[in-house]
């Protein structure tokens, strides 16, 4: 178009060019939203009407052309004059994206109103955090939200009795975990028992099974307890009916001795399980009710408290054996390896009586229980204890003196800034509605205080000490952070574990020979090694090749003078291996393991699925190791 043609009121609007007045309405369409036809500027297609003889009418159908309304053009003439375009313009682009940012801002708030968040609450984090930042205002409203769903006053119980034993998955305030990794949960038990009955009805559960569990599990009995009552009695009558009783019977007798222990694994295996399915199943009698305190046959505070007990005839004397799982397990779980495992009674022991974290695990074992001693120095008994550094940030409303059982995986940073803002909106001490919240998340991840308003999970080298290991034990061998925290959460407590074999020491003065099966990090090594018992000769059954570079390492560093030798899977141990292995060391003198637990944990909802679970069927395999070592030996 030329510039002095049919448009010449373009004049009127100091662009010089065709080429600039193109340009330039393109920008401002961008900017108001308007579309352009063509890749034409509208101004160049929308001439003034040649029914409009004034020039304010001729000023009008050009911004209106453009694509701003008649309304706001009126407006921005009135305001600025006929005369000057440029400032028409200018006041016509602030109208637009004025409306344009109140059109997003009411996005913003429909768009976390529709995640949930009320109204109200949205407008505050936005007008606290800004409209451009989402993930901050997102980190609010969460931070609000959990605050608000805290009830105004509840008593809190010392962590002391506030822990259980599973292993599951938290969704958001977790990082580095392994998806297949099981993690404790932590719920916070009812002031009372109409208030447990309550929550557990919300959970889902009918009133009828709320009732029994708490009539089963008693009063004092942790939501955690209640719902893993419920979950494994569900389990066990949903298939009751499937199977008939059928006694076990032993794998090894002398007759047939021979013949058995060649038999296929696989063969062995699917009898096992079927065994397992009909006695689990059909138990008549409830799981096994964990004592309170759960002290075992004696803890190094009270050593006295049980002095014998009644061994099954055929398991006294050597070799010995010790198998280590998960206390909180489904209904008939313990009652079924107590069966498997010759009938020996189950000892439950929690190891906050042995340091400065729970962690409740069953051990079936054919140790004597006389003359148990603990190792030395004594380690902390209570978190200023190992924590002391924290005394000084501790703030009065936290009561906790122990640390809930370690976990497969540690809090997140996102999980930690949100409790510093729930906190930093108060002076002095937070209401209860904010302790509540703050409390509960500290005990779920085992958070400490590391500042003012500042909690920080664990890290790998404080979580290595409370699990009594030496420093940097799991440090280097291709371990990463993430595999810090799983081998940890998923290994011994070496206190507890010593405590037990310390009875070995008179026995074994020239040293022990090890079957390890299901070694993890070493818990057991490194148990026997702190207790001064030489290991003459090691068997180390571990899947993790990690793991197994953790053992090998720590082996070497401490100058192990005995054979160490890795075998990767349980399976390759079968009867022939274990021959060789017996002829070469003259046999066990003690087999000891742990079975994974991922099937059993008490917030593993997806696939508790008890012994006969993909995992935690590995049970089996101790068994079968077990009976080939014991029948090997008595037959040589």
């Amino acid at each position: 178009m030329d510039q002095n043609g049919s448009g010449g009121d373009a004049d009127n609007f100091d662009w010089d060019t065709e080429d600039e007045l193109e340009i330039d309405n393109y920008a401002i369409a961008s900017r108001s939203g308007v579309s352009l036809t063509n890749g034409e500027a509208v101004l160049g297609t929308a001439e003034v009407s040649s029914s409009a003889d004034s020039p304010n009418s001729k000023l009008i159908d050009h911004f209106v052309g453009m694509g701003f309304s008649q309304e706001l053009v009126t407006k921005a003439i009135e305001e600025n004059g006929e005369e000057n375009s440029n400032l028409i313009l200018e006041a016509l682009l602030q109208y637009s994206a004025s409306s344009l940012a109140s059109s997003s801002n009411s996005k913003l708030i429909d768009h976390f109103v529709g995640m949930g968040f009320s109204e109200e609450m949205v407008l505050k984090a936005v007008q606290e955090n800004g409209e451009g930042n989402t993930d901050t205002i997102l980190e609010t409203l969460l931070t609000y939200s959990a605050l608000e769903k805290s009830a105004p006053v509840q008593q809190h119980a010392d962590s002391d009795d506030f822990s259980s034993d599973c292993e599951g998955n938290f969704l958001d305030d977790f990082t580095d975990i392994d998806s297949s990794s099981d993690t404790e949960e932590i719920i916070n038990p009812g002031s009372d028992e109409e208030s447990k009955l309550l929550y557990l009805t919300k959970m889902g559960y009918s009133e009828a099974e709320a009732s029994v569990a708490m009539e089963r599990c008693g009063p004092d009995s942790s939501i955690a307890e209640l719902t893993d009552f419920i979950c494994a009695a569900q389990m066990a009558k949903a298939a009751d009916a499937l199977f008939p009783v059928e006694d076990r019977k032993p794998f090894c007798n002398g007759s047939n001795y021979n013949k058995r222990r060649n038999l296929g694994y696989d063969l062995w295996k699917r009898k096992k399980q079927m065994k397992l399915e009909k006695k689990l199943l059909n138990e008549d009698d409830d799981a096994l009710h964990l004592p309170n305190p759960m002290i075992g046959f004696g803890v190094p505070t009270e050593p006295d408290l049980i002095t014998q007990r009644t061994l099954p005839e055929a398991t006294v004397g050597p070799p010995y054996f010790y198998y280590e799982n998960v206390a909180l397990a489904p209904k008939g779980v313990w009652s079924t390896i107590s069966r498997f495992l010759y009938d020996v009674e189950p000892e439950f022991v929690d190891s906050k009586f042995f340091c400065a974290a729970a962690r409740k695990r069953g051990y079936i074992h054919n140790l004597p229980i006389e003359n148990r001693f603990p190792l030395l120095p004594f380690p902390p008994r209570t978190i200023h204890e190992a924590f002391p550094l924290t005394r000084k940030w501790w703030p009065s409303w936290d009561p906790r003196t122990k640390l809930n059982c370690i976990q497969t995986c540690t809090a997140s940073a996102r999980l930690t800034e949100r409790i510093r803002k729930a906190l930093e909106a108060y002076d002095g001490e937070p209401p209860l509605n904010v302790q509540k919240y703050v409390l509960d998340e500290c005990r779920k991840w085992n958070l400490v205080w590391v500042g003012r308003n500042k909690v920080a999970p664990l890290e790998a080298d404080e979580v290595e000490m409370l699990l009594g290991f030496p420093k940097n034990h799991t440090r280097g061998g291709g371990m990463s952070r993430t595999d810090r925290y799983k081998s940890l959460g998923n290994s011994f407590q070496v206190d507890t574990v010593a405590y037990h074999l310390s009875v070995l020491k008179d026995m074994f003065p020239g040293g022990i020979n090890l079957l390890s099966l299901f070694s993890g990090i070493g818990g057991a090594e490194v148990a026997l090694h702190r207790l001064g018992i030489p290991l003459k000769n090691v068997v180390s059954v571990e899947i993790s090749e990690v793991n197994r570079n953790i053992v090998r390492g720590w082996w070497e560093q401490t100058n192990q003078r005995g054979t160490l030798i890795d075998i990767a899977d349980v399976q390759e141990l079968n009867g022939d291996r274990l021959e060789q292995l017996m002829s070469r060391f003259g046999g066990f003198d003690l087999v000891v393991g742990g079975s994974p637990c991922n099937n059993l944990a008490g917030s593993n909802r997806h696939h508790r699925d008890g012994l006969e679970g993909k995992e935690s069927s590995l049970f089996f395999d101790y068994c079968r190791i077990l009976d080939l070592v014991r029948c090997m030996q008595r037959n040589q």
